[in-house]
């Protein structure tokens, strides 16, 4: 490291004492249905002061063109760029607890580098578990509460069976946390992602009930105090939202029937796989519905 704080791929703003912290990680660019993981880290952010600790190195990381940096003009006149940054962040629970908050963009280039190096840095902070958030569309209905699943690599697979297991075999694309669950496993640092299952007909739409599901399941496997009780009240609105879109359409409130008989009658599959046939046929219709509702 220079003198100035800087490496190839990061910048220093601080280091701070930590006792112990837990990382959470919520970047943007991967599956997040109903905003659940972007609205639950603003609420985690919004929960008390935190400090920047570390930045990485965008022109190394992000695709400018990609994700372009904001202009701000006044009156004809460019007077600066906001570059997309991914930023460490450092903060505390309600008890004081040590929390790092890694936010902002996933990379698009380097994805070893960077796990690397976010491996490397947890290591000198001492972390003591890696929690990951993300939202992904789910054959379930808005009328019953929103359940967790969790991946995570076979060191933290108890974990895993804490928050809900992923039933079957499945092959999909990876975002990055994939690749930082098998690192941290690599050096025995616990890791968990936890996935709130959002219905998938309001998947396109923020659904705050799906945020709040992840900040208190996060609580719960870290052992933190944090706060949801703005999130649930966001979400008692929304869902008395979303009944009224639905209450006038015979077919969409006979799928909604459907998915609480599927969803009722499927507790052990916390990632619904297989269930409910033609429900993606009938989800984007009623998807279009209620964005149309909404302009």
């Amino acid at each position: 490291m220079s003198p100035d704080g800087l490496t190839e791929i990061f910048s220093v703003h601080e280091e701070p004492v930590l006792n112990r912290p837990v990382l959470v990680v919520a970047l943007e660019g991967w599956v997040d249905a109903g905003l659940g993981a972007t609205t639950a880290i603003a609420a985690l952010l919004g929960q008390g002061e935190t400090s920047p600790v570390i930045t990485f190195n965008g022109e190394h990381f992000l695709d400018q063109r990609a994700r372009r940096p904001v202009a701000h003009i006044v009156n004809g006149v460019t007077t600066e760029l906001t570059w997309p940054q991914t930023v460490v962040r450092h903060g505390h629970d309600a008890a004081g607890a040590d929390l790092l908050y890694l936010v902002g963009p996933e990379p698009d280039f380097h994805w070893k580098a960077f796990t690397e190096a976010v491996v490397g840095l947890s290591r000198s902070w001492r972390v003591r578990m890696v929690v990951g958030l993300g939202a992904f569309p789910a054959p379930a209905p808005h009328t019953r509460p929103v359940k967790l699943a969790a991946t995570a690599p076979q060191a933290s697979a108890e974990l895993v069976e804490r928050i809900g297991i992923v039933q079957g075999e499945l092959e999909v694309p990876a975002g990055v946390m994939s690749a930082l669950e098998l690192a941290f496993a690599d050096v025995g640092i616990p890791v968990v992602t936890l996935w709130a299952r959002v219905p998938h007909y309001v998947a396109g739409m923020p659904f705050p009930e799906a945020s709040a599901a992840l900040v208190e399941g996060l609580a719960g496997v870290a052992d933190l105090s944090l706060d949801s009780s703005a999130l649930r009240h966001a979400a008692d609105s929304s869902r008395r939202q979303v009944d009224q879109l639905i209450a006038d359409n015979n077919e969409h409130r006979a799928m909604v029937r459907k998915l609480e008989e599927n969803i009722d009658a499927s507790e052990g599959n916390a990632m619904g796989v297989d269930e409910v046939p033609s429900g993606d046929e009938i989800a984007a219709e009623l998807e279009k519905f209620l964005r149309g509702e909404e302009q």
